[in-house]
């Protein structure tokens, strides 16, 4: 029996997809640990609430907000190659464009619910979408 009318009724029959908490990505450059090790592939999960707001009580975020993102992304970064932990400390020993990378991708995977970026080239001015999960920047 269907309803007229009724405020977010689901209208179509498709099976519910579960809903991806985890994706995985793939640094520019990689992390290289104390031992010389690269750390490339990695994985990030959602972020909560709680993931946004405890750094905002961190000392280093109230002394330098710029540090607000070296925090969180500590939070939500759940694997990084073979390392046994990631922390904000691991952040910090990355390098510019792996952070950059990494705040672009936390940004479309919690603002947009994909890994999808729309890019545009730069000598013909086409406009189309990149994978950003997964894999190596320039590779196709």
């Amino acid at each position: 029996m269907r309803r007229e009318g009724t405020v977010g009724a689901r209208q179509d029959h498709r099976p519910h997809e579960p809903l991806r908490t985890e994706f995985a990505f793939e640094l520019p450059r990689g992390f290289v640990d104390e031992a010389g090790t690269v750390h490339r592939d990695g994985a990030m999960r959602l972020a909560t609430a709680r993931d946004e707001l405890v750094p905002l009580r961190d000392v280093r975020v109230r002394e330098n907000p710029a540090y607000l993102s070296v925090v969180l992304l500590g939070r939500v970064i759940t694997r990084l190659g073979t390392l046994p932990a990631v922390h904000d400390g691991t952040v910090e020993g990355m390098f510019a464009s792996d952070l950059a990378f990494l705040q672009d991708f936390y940004r479309q995977i919690n603002a947009e619910g994909h890994t999808r970026a729309a890019v545009a080239c730069p000598h013909c001015e086409e406009s189309f979408e990149v994978e950003l999960a997964g894999s190596r920047l320039g590779e196709s």
